[in-house]
């Protein structure tokens, strides 16, 4: 059984700190996801920083040799992988082609909601009805949301960001289980580890990074695959070991308005007052989607 979050003040405290760290590193994901499709292919993106993480972590584990997983974590391993090295990154890519990064930060505000609920599963948690009321009202609120930007049509970029959304709570929940018995960083590196066979082999049918491109856009690529894809996720899941899955995934309700604050400061986008009512709106439902909670079932195993 996966034991329930820990209660201990300080040690929450802890998980609230590493869970904040990794909002930060992710807060930027959109803003520079931005800057390096404007001078990379979106697959190159999606797949090379998959890569470039994939061999650092490799060469993290060959030297600090931590304890191989076992049994189910692999199963575990490769849920978290299909949503952070697979589906995440490679939604946001093309998402980002055709809608601004404080758009989309809208719509990945839904994320704390989405890796809360799929933790009510993995964690056999127990929710109310009014959390339940919550989590259909932030999704309507959303929906709202997107069809009032689209201005008489929905962009595909929209679509991605939804499954970038649903794959990526699959990915967290998964990935923070499995912090409970391995280290976080252990599991962001096998995550991506695992990953690199099949990356590989989508590297093949992809154009490979362009070194000739401006510095910006190499910058924002490493970016991406070293604190995005691999440095935040030691920070996000040593988070959620120390103070459990649910808390800290209310944490990423800040990064909404970060993205929106990178997004003006890297981009040059504007503040738009409907974003940021929309965003307000949707963060309190979430906020007391996490305050509805119940607890865990009890288990006989």
């Amino acid at each position: 059984m996966t034991p329930p979050p820990p209660t201990h003040s300080r040690q929450i405290l802890a998980g609230y700190a590493f869970g904040f760290l990794g909002v930060l590193a992710f807060s930027l994901t959109l803003p520079m996801t931005r800057i390096a499709v404007s001078g990379l292919d979106p697959a190159t993106v999606a797949v090379w920083r998959g890569l470039i993480a994939g061999l650092a972590a490799l060469a993290i584990l060959a030297v600090l040799r931590p304890p191989r997983p076992v049994g189910v974590e692999w199963v575990h391993l490769s849920l978290c992988a299909f949503g952070t090295v697979f589906g995440f990154p490679l939604f946001t890519t093309m998402a980002m082609e055709t809608i601004s990064a404080s758009h989309g930060a809208v719509v990945v505000g839904l994320l704390p909601l989405a890796t809360a609920t799929i933790a009510v599963l993995v964690s056999e948690e127990r929710p109310s009805i009014g959390f339940w009321a919550a989590s259909v009202a932030g999704t309507a609120v959303t929906l709202i949301f997107i069809l009032k930007q689209t201005e008489g049509g929905l962009a595909f970029g929209h679509f991605y960001l939804l499954l970038a959304v649903i794959t990526a709570g699959v990915g967290y929940a998964f990935g923070g289980k499995l912090s409970r018995r391995l280290r976080g960083w252990v599991v962001a590196c096998w995550s991506l580890v695992i990953s690199m066979p099949l990356l590989m082999i989508l590297a093949l049918f992809i154009p490979p990074i362009d070194i000739d491109a401006s510095a910006s856009v190499l910058g924002a690529f490493l970016y991406l695959a070293l604190i995005s894809q691999l440095a935040g996720f030691f920070a996000w899941y040593r988070g959620m070991a120390l103070a459990g899955i649910a808390r800290v995934s209310q944490i990423q309700l800040l990064q909404l308005f970060m993205t929106f604050g990178f997004a003006v400061a890297f981009l040059g986008e504007p503040w738009d007052i409907e974003v940021l009512a929309f965003g307000g709106v949707i963060v309190g439902l979430i906020w007391m989607s996490a305050r509805l909670r119940v607890g865990f079932a009890k288990t006989s195993k």
